[in-house]
């Protein structure tokens, strides 16, 4: 059979690009939509690069987005999030991209799914696979989002429109709470290294906050650094898998997604050399992230695990807490990454029933990048 054309636009959203469709352009059955997906990214690529498809050969450029009508009372639309595998024929719909969610209300407006009035806009999201509510805030312009501003992230060339992103209750995205075992700290036993403390935290998506230090490390690392040490890779995917089991998200490691949990190394403010050349001001950041997605070293941060992050910064007794500064504004959390350096605001209290995180916001920008049809391989 030949290919065939599915209507499709392809965005960015922060750091990440995706490929969005409508639901009622795709089958309901998720199975059916795994190989939909694979073809359009390029998935499985033994050579890595996704040449034959959209991706980029890395996970932040590997990503689906869906967007539907909404099931939940309090939101305008759905938005379902796919992570596609770039060397295997694996989707992963558990988790949710920070990144790609700043794409999603702009594509709700220019698509008509959402009235927007001039000026400022707030678009309710549905975040289908955490199950939590995200607001997005952006201007509009002429009816449709504007994308030029004045507004710049590390990682993305030039500026754009700002988009606040507020996740509302971020806590158990996938387990049982803010904190799945109850405790600031665990301590992981790690075949070959022995006892690891760590923090395991589900904050918009799952993670494991292990000290950069108790890996022989400095926490400065470039991302190719990382990944060019195999040991250091192979031990950082045990840990993540260990703490899969500890965090509930799977009966044994061997069943722990190859999304979540992610694992990152956390250090204090340090001058590390970011990936554009530029040395990072120790004095203009609290903490530094060096983080994994789909087992590969992050080349900025999943803004999901930005905000896990931020949020961990917050609960006392936490690894990221004893590492971080405090800042003269202790809801807003400075974090260092290797493109450079986002600010993350997180509410996080201490209620009865232990830590509560009431809210994570982030600024980002977007654009769509173009818009059609797509090609699914027959």
């Amino acid at each position: 059979m030949t290919q065939r054309f599915l209507p499709a636009v392809f965005m960015r959203g922060g750091s990440s690009k995706g490929v969005f469709f409508l639901a009622r352009d795709l089958p309901a059955d998720r199975a059916a939509i795994d190989p939909i997906l694979l073809g359009v990214l390029g998935s499985p690529d033994p050579y890595g690069r996704q040449l034959d498809g959209m991706g980029g050969g890395i996970s932040s450029l590997s990503k689906a987005v869906i967007i539907g009508p909404p099931s939940h009372p309090e939101a305008d639309i759905d938005y379902t999030f796919a992570q596609v595998a770039v060397d295997r024929p694996a989707v992963d719909w558990k988790g949710n991209c920070g990144n790609l969610s700043a794409a999603v209300g702009p594509f709700a407006v220019d698509a008509g799914l959402v009235r927007a009035a001039e000026g400022e806009t707030l678009v309710r999201i549905h975040q289908v696979n955490t199950r939590k509510l995200i607001h997005a805030r952006f201007p509009v312009r002429e009816g449709r989002a504007e994308t030029r501003g004045d507004f710049a992230i590390a990682g993305v060339a030039g500026t754009g429109a700002r988009i606040r992103l507020d996740f509302l209750s971020p806590g158990g995205s996938q387990c049982a709470g803010l904190l799945p075992t109850g405790r600031a700290v665990d301590v992981l036993d790690v075949p070959g290294l022995g006892p690891l403390r760590a923090s395991l935290v589900d904050a918009a998506n799952p993670a494991v906050f292990v000290d950069a230090r108790d890996l022989g490390l400095i926490g400065a690392e470039s991302p190719d650094a990382i990944e060019a040490d195999a040991a250091l890779m192979a031990r950082l995917d045990r840990i993540r898998r260990i703490a899969g089991v500890a965090m509930g998200l799977a009966a044994t490691e061997a069943e722990v997604s190859l999304a979540n949990p992610r694992v990152a190394l956390v250090a204090g403010p340090l001058a590390a050399r970011a990936l554009d050349g530029a040395v990072l001001d120790p004095a203009a950041h609290d903490v530094t992230i060096r983080m994994l997605s789909m087992e590969r070293p992050h080349r900025a941060v999943p803004m999901t695990g930005a905000m896990g992050l931020a949020v961990a910064c917050r609960i006392e007794g936490s690894i990221p807490h004893a590492l971080a500064r405090r800042g003269a504004r202790p809801e807003e959390i400075r974090v260092a990454h290797p493109s450079g350096m986002l600010t993350v605001g997180a509410e996080v209290r201490q209620a009865a029933e232990g830590w509560v995180a009431d809210s994570a916001v982030v600024f980002r920008t977007a654009r769509r990048l173009m818009q059609g049809e797509v090609a699914v391989p027959g």
